[in-house]
């Protein structure tokens, strides 16, 4: 089944996002992963078959596996054990939703790099630089850096882009003590995962997380290594100065810069074969990473 958008009618819709729906439930949020996908900050108008359940089951994968550094807001992807008004939805939302704790969310996407890509690279290349972080002169795409970085960038509105902050502007937004922790526990979730991954033919790239505040303590919130919020290389392929074999979304963004996309509407649709691919690199990090199938 593909889901591309729901309709629960018993709960208020709380946000429509690029690819989640989250629902209020009063002191919980229910959270569907839809088939819907993102690039340069427009929803596309063809959905990737399966995105939404394999985005929701690597995460869930990955905050039990990072629960001891830091504690999550997921209650149950069991439907279930979901309020009993949610049975009439529950084929729609098997595999592909979270009942998670309300938290107050921190207004900073949390990036930890360890290798050189993205808008990383972008800047690396004007200012020898990531978010006021000086590196070594002379690396080239996808080389490993020397340690991992935290390169945080502001939480911008839907329809706007986040821009990369220095830690200065972080502890501006959350103050000095919240500022160190995010950055303490970002880099410890990232090193556990990415070695982890490694292990099982992986590179985990670089990644973004989210943090919300519940009762006074803070909590990992939202997505965790996902194909849509991280880097996954290929380790087998791996070879620093060019682009790398990979399993996320940068392949849906090769394909849009190939046909020269002006990124203002109407977006492109998306061929079949570009579909299939992309939802087969899904799911083989899916695979690889759990050692599960669908």
């Amino acid at each position: 089944m593909i889901v591309t958008e729901t309709n629960i009618k018993e709960y208020p819709l709380l946000t429509r996002g690029k690819v989640r729906d989250v629902y209020d439930l009063g002191q919980e949020l229910l959270i569907v992963a839809t088939d819907r996908i993102s690039a340069f900050d427009f929803v596309l108008s063809t959905p990737i078959p399966d995105k939404g359940r394999i985005l929701t089951q690597i995460s869930s994968f990955f905050f039990d596996l990072t629960k001891d550094i830091i504690p999550n807001h997921v209650i149950t992807t069991d439907t279930a054990k979901y309020p009993a008004s949610l049975k009439p939805y529950q084929e729609i939302l098997a595999g592909r939703s979270m009942l998670v704790k309300k938290a107050k969310r921190l207004d900073v996407e949390c990036v930890v790099r360890g290798y050189l890509a993205g808008s990383g690279l972008k800047d690396y290349n004007k200012t020898q630089s990531i978010c006021g972080i000086r590196l070594p002169a002379g690396l080239v795409e996808g080389d490993k850096l020397s340690e991992d970085v935290f390169t945080p960038s502001s939480k911008a509105a839907q329809g706007l882009h986040d821009e990369n902050i220095t830690m200065a502007e972080v502890e501006r937004i959350v103050g000095v003590a919240l500022a160190a922790e995010l950055k303490a526990k970002s880099l410890a979730i990232y090193k556990k995962a990415s070695d982890y991954a490694r292990s099982k033919g992986i590179i985990l790239a670089d990644t973004k997380f989210e943090f919300g505040i519940l009762n006074n303590k803070m909590i990992l919130i939202d997505e965790v290594f996902t194909p849509d919020s991280s880097r996954f290389w290929a380790l087998s392929a791996y070879k620093p100065g060019s682009p790398q074999a990979s399993y996320d979304k940068q392949f849906i963004r090769d394909y849009l810069e190939h046909i020269n996309w002006n990124k203002q509407p109407p977006v492109p649709i998306l061929p079949d074969d570009i579909v299939e691919k992309t939802r087969l690199k899904y799911l083989t990090a899916y695979r690889l990473l759990t050692g599960k199938g669908l």
